[in-house]
């Protein structure tokens, strides 16, 4: 909202010794929040004076068009300055506009000045003279184009507007300064100079006129027929008629300037004087050429399919909500947004219906909204605007439509409908004080609210407050508190930090979720964060067959993306593709992985909706707990390229299947959880490098190579290797307390032993056979080498194991050492069927 400083003092006598910058302050500390300030001035700079046209040669030129050369007087100090040198013969100045004569004064910029734009002014020669200067346009100095009746040339003044050489700043309004405010949706009545002028009145303790209070004539039982079918939604309905008018009757340039420095450009004088009212006011008012109308205007709620043609010549198809206003002839308006074309004031109106009705507010948010039209009536309907002063704000539009463009008013006023009853708000005086802290006493309570319009019944305890009819955004004793708030000063409230209540710490969950995120850093894996969202395309990419769990997904009734409109059941296509980006530019190798939920549907349909007006009962709340979708927190990681990079130390290494199946171990490790990998097949790993993971025989998850082409389509290496796992399975089996490591200082004992087994039995399960064979002597094992080959026959494989013994109280003998490994071999055999090979 931009408000003109002069406009604002015609409502508020400020003090004299305040400055813009100060107002500006105090209003933004009481909520109209300072977008900036304007000053035409700040745009030109140098000479721009009143100039007197003494003399007017027009000279035909070859190109066709005509030129005038003019002596114009700008002062004898000026005169001397730039002209021939003598005070009385004024400057040589060549014109192109033809809407001026001698004798007319005129706005005439000298060399040195600089008008917006960056346009310098200097001495040239055209068209055969040196013309010194240039008699200005409206649009030449920044003001509508329409302004001063400039609209067809250059700017003519007033024959009594001032005196040549006079300086033109002030006349034209240019030192005037304009305030652009940032106005809160609750603070509809800021939209206007009646409530900005209000609000620096309240700033200042200072005098104020209501534009609002005007004597208006009694409403008539034969105005203009109206009826409303719909009271709710059209409370009040005002109509005035103006004959007479003259279309031609041009707008004034306070008005046109007004109405530009407000950030609106002047139309006509009708569409002005509206638009003109509604900045004034802040009540929206729609004019209606009244030759076009045929009966009684009438308001109702449109029949859903029904059409209307707008002012801005779209066909609009209609809902039921929609407040339309109709004569006989069908739909001339929709109520409160835009009217009608068919209705429209044209150059030929003479006769003209003005229309000042309230709207309701949330109707005017919905219309505006469905139809997608923003304009300054719908900005201000749809907030709340005062509802009392339709009639004032119809009498101030025709009294500016007969007085600046003739005509005559109909003495027969029509008003139908009442405003909606206010409401009483009960608070406590004790109420502000306790909620800002600041020692606020009932005598301050009474004079801030009675300040901001509130009508007050003083009770012993409190107040019965009415708020004033133009706050609608008032509705419960802490709207008032802020009221009291914001006139004593938010920066008033002292700033004492609360006290909090004692901690419980992390929950259990939250601390295993940081020891998962601090083991997969030390792993050297990095965290991404993707949309938990998934589509068709990227499910066909993981190669999921069409029975997959993970094709059963919770599809969203509003989702972001047309081609992922599904909850996510996988987390890998959001780790793939950022695998796949990274590596596309050019990153040599990437670990990342992802924490998060995802949904699979329950079957128990879509969760029923309930309405805000009752708290769910214990049955609706397990009707809504029944439907929300199984949302368990999964880990995904991706590695792909090299894991051990190459270097001046040698040759790197590519990650592999055994890379994915480390990092679950360390996580297993980490939490104490005793982990079982099995072979396995499942979608989108490489069929036979997949593995299962397992905690107690419930499956944790999957690791392993993914297929190539899945790697194809994510744009990964070949080889590439995955991990998906369920978290909370895993934290459910995280042990309490995870024994760090005993150490002995004692040496320790090595023994290797190669194993010949099936090929396709698991390494994993041999070591769990040769660890709990050899006891609690036992420090470690380590899978070091795997081989086949004609040493060991076809379908089988040798494992070589490296086996660490040690005692914590002593030194191991030979024979220990020798019980213990013949112990873990004799344990493979019997699980395994492994053959020790020589």
């Amino acid at each position: 909202m931009k408000a003109p400083i002069s406009w604002i003092t015609e409502y508020v006598d400020l003090p004299a010794d305040v400055t813009t910058e100060q107002l500006t302050g105090r209003l933004t500390d009481l909520g109209l929040k300072l977008e900036g300030i304007e000053r035409g001035a700040d745009q030109i700079t140098g000479p721009l004076v009143v100039g007197r046209v003494l003399t007017m040669s027009p000279e035909p030129q070859k190109n066709g068009k005509t030129i005038n050369w003019c002596t114009v007087d700008v002062g004898p100090e000026l005169n001397a300055a730039h002209g021939s040198g003598e005070p009385a013969d004024g400057v040589g100045i060549v014109c192109g506009a033809h809407n001026f004569a001698p004798g007319d004064l005129v706005v005439v910029v000298l060399p040195g000045a600089v008008l917006p734009g960056d346009f310098a002014i200097s001495a040239r020669k055209t068209y055969g003279h040196v013309s010194t200067g240039m008699i200005c346009s409206a649009r030449e100095v920044g003001l509508a184009e329409d302004a001063l009746g400039s609209a067809d040339g250059i700017m003519v003044l007033a024959p009594d507007a001032g005196e040549p050489g006079q300086s033109a700043f002030g006349l034209l309004g240019l030192d005037d300064e304009v305030i652009e405010f940032e106005i809160n949706p609750d603070r509809a009545y800021a939209l206007s100079l009646r409530g900005i002028a209000r609000e620096a009145a309240l700033a200042y303790d200072a005098p104020y006129r209501d534009p609002a209070l005007r004597d208006v004539p009694r409403a008539s039982r034969r105005g203009f027929p109206v009826e409303i079918d719909d009271p709710v939604g059209c409370p009040v309905f005002v109509a005035r008629t103006v004959s007479g008018f003259d279309p031609a009757a041009p707008t004034p340039g306070w008005m046109a300037r007004r109405l530009t420095q407000a950030g609106m450009r002047p139309i006509s004088l009708a569409v002005d004087v509206t638009n003109y009212v509604m900045l004034e006011l802040g009540r929206p008012i729609h004019g209606y050429d009244a030759d076009k109308l045929q009966g009684t205007v009438r308001v109702r709620r449109a029949v859903a399919g029904e059409r209307l043609t707008t002012l801005d010549g779209t066909d609009r198809e209609l809902a039921a909500e929609d407040l339309v206003v109709t004569d006989d002839s069908g739909i001339i308006g929709l109520g409160g947004v835009m009217g009608g074309a068919t209705t429209e004031i044209s150059a030929t109106t003479t006769r003209i219906l003005v229309e000042s009705a309230h709207w309701d507010a949330t109707s005017m948010f919905r219309t505006g909204k469905r139809h997608k039209i923003s304009s300054e009536a719908g900005r201000r309907n749809e907030r709340g605007v005062d509802p009392t002063i339709c009639e004032a704000a119809a009498d101030r539009v025709v009294e500016l439509l007969t007085t600046l463009g003739g005509g005559t008013a109909d003495p027969d006023v029509t008003v139908v409908g009442a405003p909606p009853a206010p409401v009483e708000i009960a608070m406590a005086y004790e109420l502000p004080a306790r909620v800002t802290g600041l020692e606020i006493g009932a005598d301050l309570v009474v004079s801030h609210l009675e300040a901001v319009g509130c009508a007050l019944i003083k009770e012993d305890t409190g107040v019965l407050a009415t708020p004033a009819p133009w706050r609608p955004d008032l509705t419960d004793p802490f709207d008032l508190v802020e009221e009291v708030a914001r006139i004593v000063g938010y920066n008033e409230v002292p700033s004492v930090l609360p006290t909090p209540p004692a901690g419980r710490g992390l929950t259990r969950d939250q601390r295993l979720r940081r020891r998962i995120g601090r083991t997969l850093a030390g792993a050297g894996c990095v965290e991404v964060v993707s949309f938990p969202f998934v589509g068709e395309a990227a499910l066909d990419a993981l190669g999921l067959p069409a029975d997959d769990r993970r094709r059963r997904t919770v599809r969203l009734a509003n989702p972001l993306s047309t081609e992922e409109p599904s909850y996510t059941t996988t987390l890998l296509p959001g780790v793939l593709r950022a695998a796949g980006r990274n590596l596309g530019r050019g990153a040599g190798g990437v670990a990342l992985f992802e924490t998060g939920t995802v949904a699979f549907p329950t079957g128990a349909g879509s969760a029923p909706i309930y309405g805000v007006d009752h708290r769910p009962s214990d049955d609706e709340l397990a009707a809504l707990l029944a439907a929300l979708p199984a949302q368990p927190l999964h880990l995904a990681v991706v590695l792909a390229g090299e894991r051990v990079r190459s270097g001046w130390w040698g040759a790197g290494r590519a990650a592999d299947w055994a890379d994915a199946i480390d990092v679950v171990r360390r996580l297993a490790g980490e939490l104490g959880v005793p982990l079982e990998v099995a072979s396995s097949s499942r979608e989108p790993w490489h069929p036979g490098r997949c593995a299962e993971l397992s905690v107690a025989g419930e499956v944790l998850g999957h690791a392993g190579e993914l297929h190539p082409k899945v790697c194809a389509a994510f744009g990964l290496p070949a080889r590439a290797v995955a991990v998906e796992i369920d978290l909370d399975v895993l934290m459910r089996a995280a042990a309490p307390v995870v024994p760090g490591p005993a150490f002995s200082s004692f040496p320790v004992a090595k023994e290797d032993v190669a194993l010949v087994v099936d090929a396709d039995v698991p390494a994993v399960r041999v070591e769990a056979a040769l660890r709990e064979g050899a006891g609690e002597l036992l420090e470690s094992v380590r899978l070091f080498d795997v081989y086949t080959g004609e040493q060991v026959g076809a379908g089988h494989k040798s494992l070589a194991f490296a086996l660490r013994f040690r005692a914590p109280d002593r030194t191991l003998t030979d024979e220990e050492t020798a019980a213990a490994r013949e112990a873990a071999v004799r344990l493979a055999a019997e699980r395994t069927g492994a053959v020790q090979r020589t």
